[in-house]
Order: structure tokens, then sequence, then C-alpha cells
């Protein structure tokens, strides 16, 4: 069953790639699920030296999968993963498919399975009884798409029950300046490694609005921060249990070719996976990151119109303040030009807005909007006093990019702040090629 599931899937991929309908990254393994529910954990048990690593979080999933893959291949090993952020069970399973042979072997040494949040569970219990090695990174947890998730008390439940069903060969690799994610590492008897930031990169003193866990996950006392990096991330301690953070591992010396504080926390998080989970010295790893590439949509430098555009993912509070963060880090001169989609990878509720610091947007930059709900981020950003110009609100997309590249001088910067399913039609069109 399983080999023709295999064969079926590879049509479709086939068929869909060749027909431009998409990159089949997910009706391949969308098939094949509806068939088998168990499909992923079938061809996985019939490959049991492959290694495996999931990898959770609200942000930067696909950024650490793509890190940890270049590293793993320079060392000489061989690695797949869910190429196209497809992330859902389906997804996995596409990946499986297209990287099979046709008897349903999978020639390699490690699978890298970027899992969404909501979904870790599901993916646990595809892999928990497969005799693979098995790995999983939490990275962090911030609220994202209340209409489809909830409040992130209930993923981090999720998470916490997840985990203890796992075979205790099982390693566990957690934010240990995230002090709900930290906590249910803590609890677990699996063996468990810590990443971390240097607290000289952490500026403030308070957690910011966008923060989710404040309260000690033990007795809920309110924590104190002697530092904080973003959001709820940073140096805790609960003043009625005594709760901290354990020791991070914070690899000070490593090659950042990307920008601002999320993504030494993405690189951290790859590193020390690949050192301690499948012993990649620390030297080979600082020459993989040496010249990383970014991901589509995160940080990807673009040419259009002769001008240069860095697109920014932002799509909840906690990714959308790094981001502007980011463009003030970066100082450079150019233009901004955000999009809100409320479609169903992005969530329908776009009330999250209004948790996000539009106040720290450079002021010496036009700002443009445009997406689904244009007028919904046109309102909030006029409140945070920086427009009062409907004009520079633009609703059909291909427009707006056009006005906001026109206006954007030659040797300045373009920076586009989109959400997920703004991130791949702005793309399209900038690149004229699809992704999914």
């Amino acid at each position: 069953m399983n080999l023709l599931l295999v064969l079926l899937g590879k049509l479709a991929l086939f068929v869909s790639q060749t027909f431009n309908l998409g990159s089949g990254s997910t009706w391949p393994g969308h098939i094949a699920m509806e068939t088998n529910s168990n499909f992923v954990r079938d061809v996985l048990k019939s490959n049991p030296n492959l290694k495996i690593v999931l990898i959770a979080g609200t942000n930067g999933k696909t950024t650490t999968s793509l890190m940890l893959q270049k590293i793993l291949e320079e060392a000489k090993l061989k690695v797949f993963r869910n190429e196209a952020g497809a992330n859902l069970l389906n997804g996995i399973a596409s990946s499986i498919i297209k990287n099979s042979n046709i008897l349903g072997n999978l020639v390699y040494d490690i699978a890298i399975f970027e899992v969404d949040e909501n979904n870790l569970g599901e993916a646990i219990k595809q892999v928990s009884n497969v005799r693979s090695q098995l790995s999983i990174v939490l990275l962090n947890l911030f609220r994202d798409q209340l209409d489809r998730y909830g409040e992130v008390n209930t993923i981090a439940k999720k998470w916490d029950e997840a985990l203890r069903k796992l075979p205790l060969s099982t390693v566990i690799f957690t934010n240990g300046d995230d002090p709900k994610l930290s906590d249910i590492a803590n609890d677990s008897t699996l063996v468990r490694y810590y990443f971390g930031i240097e607290e000289k990169e952490m500026k403030s003193e308070k957690p910011g609005v966008d923060s989710d866990f404040t309260y000690c996950p033990d007795c809920q006392t309110k924590l104190k921060y002697s530092k904080t990096s973003y959001s709820h991330l940073g140096k805790f301690m609960c003043p009625g249990c005594g709760l901290t953070n354990p020791e991070t591992e914070t690899f000070p010396n490593l090659p950042h070719s990307l920008f601002g504080k999320y993504n030494i926390y993405n690189t951290n998080a790859a590193a020390l996976v690949a050192n301690k989970a499948f012993d990649v010295p620390i030297e080979k790893i600082k020459d993989a990151l040496s010249d990383f590439k970014p991901a589509f949509g995160r940080q990807e430098v673009l040419k259009y119109k002769n001008r240069e555009i860095i697109m920014l993912l932002s799509k909840n509070p906690a990714g959308f303040n790094q981001s502007i963060e980011a463009i003030k880090d970066l100082n450079k001169k150019g233009n901004i030009l955000l999009i809100l989609n409320d479609r169903i990878p992005d969530g329908r509720d776009v009330s999250w807005i209004w948790d996000v610091d539009f106040e720290n947007l450079p002021k010496d930059s036009k700002i443009f909007i445009t997406g689904d709900r244009a007028y919904d981020m046109g309102l909030r950003v006029k409140y945070a006093s920086i427009i009062h110009n409907s004009e520079f609100i633009i609703q059909n997309l291909e427009e707006a990019i056009e006005e906001a590249t026109s206006e954007t001088s030659t040797g300045e910067t373009l920076f586009i702040l989109p959400t997920y399913s703004a991130m791949l039609e702005a793309r399209k069109i900038i690149t004229g090629k699809a992704i999914l």
C-alpha cells in the first residue's frame, strides 16, 4: 500500500510541477495521508537508520531548518527537509515522497522536519515509535493566529503533553531564555540542551507589550527580569520559587550573516543541534554559517526595477517588532511597505496588529500599506502618528509594490513586511515565480 502511495505521490508531484500548478509541497502528501493516516510513520519505520529532527516554534522554523541542513551537508551528511515550509503532516509526507526512491527508501542520513506549532503532537505520534534517533527543537512560543491556535498557554500545554510520550532516547533542544519552554524541558526526564544569547545582546530590562509569559509557570508569581532580548525572552528569576534560566549555550564566536536578535537564537539553535546530536565540530559550524543565505521571504534580498528590496516575513507581534527593530539597526535609507492579509495561513483575526510597536518605525521613511486588511493596518499606523494621508493605502498589491518601488530612490532600500500569504504573493510579483 505505502509503495503505491509513494508512486502516486510522485506522479502528483510530477503533474504539479510540469503544469506549473505549484511546487507539489502538499498535495502528494495530502493524498497519501488521506489514504493511510499513518503513512509517515510507516515509511519512517521502514527506514530505521534515518535520524530525525523535528523543529517547532512560532518564529524561525524555516531559517533554523535551512541553517541546520547547510551545517550538516557541509559535514558530508546527506540531509533532506520539508523545503517549502509546508509544516503540517501533509507537507512532511510530501517531502518524504519527493525524497524517497520508487521503493520508498530514503537514502539519507538525516531528515529535518519543521512542524507547525499546533501540530507538534501529531508529528510526534508519527515518529515516536520509529527506531530512529530523534531530536526535538523548541525555538520559541509567541501568540500567533489566535482564531486558529487559541492562547499560547493552550499550545504550551499540548507541547508538554506530547513530550511526555516520547521515547527515553529522544533529545530535546530548547530556548533557555524562554521561561515557559525551559520549564517544560526542565520537567522532562529526557536528555536536554538549552540555547540562548549573550546578555550583552540584551538591551531592555522589561518585557515588551508583546510578551506572553511573564508569570512563573510553576508558582504564578510575576517574574523579574534583569535583561530581555525581545518579548518575554531574557534573563528571568522568580522571586516566589527561585525558577531561573538554565545554563545556556550562546556560541559567541559564530558568524551571523542575518541581522536581528531573533536570528542569533536561530543560529545558536542550529549550532547546538549540529554539535550535540551529530558531533559536528564548532569550527566546521563556523565555516558553514559564514556564507549562509536566508530562506525565501526571511530577510531575502531581491532586486526589482533596479532597487534593492529586503523582505521580512512579519506574521505576529513578536516577529513584527523584531522586523521593525532590525530595520532601525540596519540604518539604511529607504521606504517601508506593510502588507496585511487575513487568509487561512495568516489567521482571520488581525487584532494582533495593536500589539505591534509601529511607533518605532523610522520617522524618515515613507510608509505604504496594502493587503486584504489594508485599512485595518492604516488605522493602526495612523494611531502611531506616522501617516495621516490615505494615498499611502493602495489596495491593489501589484500597484502598491510599483508605487513603493518608484518612490524609493536609487541606492535606497524598500523593506517589505508581509504576512505569510502576502509574502508569497509579493515575491511572485517581484521574481515572476511562485514558491507553493
